[in-house]
């Protein structure tokens, strides 16, 4: 079994603003980050989608304590995206002062605007990166 989208194919894609998925063609279900089977029923038939970036917010936290090497970047806000398509995907908040961010966040529409490439540290095996999703007006 090979797999239609790689990790390093989904943060390629990520790269260039575009947020990949892989979509089920046995239940039509949207799975994302990838995997080699369906989330859903476990069908490996799956094709690479481009999804539009859009979704609400779940859940978030503001991080004060950076990851090392990235000390200047702090406070940030992490997001638990509930896309459109279906599948929930983690991201920064931008645009929105992570120091004000209350319980009001959650429930609102976000579109993904950008993506941020991170430097690899000695934990990880080379850059990655994230999505960026700003609040919709």
């Amino acid at each position: 079994m090979e797999y239609k989208l790689t990790f390093k194919d989904f943060n390629e894609g990520l790269k260039e603003n575009k947020l990949l998925g892989l979509k089920c063609e046995e239940c039509g279900t949207i799975t994302v980050p990838p995997k080699m089977v369906c989330r859903k029923c476990a069908s490996p038939d799956m094709e690479v989608v481009e999804l539009k970036g859009t979704g609400k917010i779940q859940t978030f936290t503001t991080c004060n304590v950076a990851p090392e090497g990235r000390e200047d970047e702090v406070p940030y806000v992490i997001l638990l995206v509930e896309l459109d398509e279906g599948p929930w995907i983690m991201g920064n908040l931008t645009g929105t002062d992570p120091t004000t961010a209350t319980m009001e966040l959650i429930g609102k529409r976000v579109k993904m605007t950008e993506t941020k490439v991170f430097a690899g540290d000695k934990y990880s095996a080379g850059e990655g990166a994230r999505p960026l999703f700003s609040l919709e007006t």
